[in-house]
């Protein structure tokens, strides 16, 4: 020890009595006999501060132990979480039920209007559903937007359900709902509406079901009474 140890404040007494750190010099006392390639190693001893912090862990985990083990019919991890659980769905339930013309589609109406239909195709372009349907809805990676098969539905209603839940799972089509507004949702599917039955420059092969207008289908239907 260094003979002027005993001239040293408190506070560093103090502080040498949580690290138990020896002063410069000194190394040749914690010095081990053991050496490789001319390396030799101090015999440090951990911080009192340190051990101290992992007693009391150990402490802690013993009583958590009794709490978890011995205690389970009244306290149960599983069953608290069950319960968060449940609770968040009613909440959920209940915002929804405040709020119905959120999450309703029963009154979900096309827009026609220009400014509606330059906004859907603004969000058209800027989120970017051109890279897999092309600017002119043709279809890529994705299916072709402009003729009269879908294999999700094509009315407003379907469209504005796979924008907002995304398309087939590993499909590549994410959910838009938590990224643009029920508006945009809607003008995006208007939009989409809009450009069925225009000529892409590559159409691609036709997917899914073929959806006719609601005329051709009363035609259909007269055709067969006759």
């Amino acid at each position: 020890m260094n003979k002027n140890s005993e001239n040293i404040s408190g506070w560093k007494r103090f502080m040498k009595s949580l690290t138990k750190a020896h002063e410069l010099g000194t190394e040749e006392d914690i010095m081990l006999d053991h050496d490789y390639d001319g390396i030799k190693e101090l015999d440090n001893v951990l911080p009192p501060w340190w051990l101290y912090g992992f007693y009391i862990t150990i402490i802690i985990s013993i009583f958590y132990y009794f709490q978890v083990f011995y205690n389970s019919e009244e306290y149960s991890q599983a069953e608290e979480y069950a319960a968060e659980v449940a609770q968040g769905k009613a909440e959920v339930e209940a915002y929804k039920a405040a709020n119905p013309e959120l999450f309703n589609t029963d009154n979900i109406v096309a827009f026609n209007d220009e400014e509606n239909l330059a906004k859907g195709k603004e969000l058209f372009t800027t989120k970017t559903c051109f890279a897999c349907h092309l600017n002119d809805l043709g279809g890529s990676i994705g299916p072709n937007l402009t003729d009269n098969s879908w294999i999700l539905g094509g009315d407003v209603k379907a469209l504005f359900n796979t924008i907002t839940n995304g398309g087939r799972p590993g499909k590549g089509m994410i959910a838009w709902e938590s990224t643009i507004t029920r508006e945009e949702r809607i003008q995006l599917a208007s939009y989409i509406i809009s450009m069925q039955g225009t000529s892409p420059a590559n159409p691609k092969t036709a997917e899914g079901d073929i959806i006719f207008p609601v005329e051709e289908v009363e035609v259909v239907e007269e055709v067969i009474e006759e």
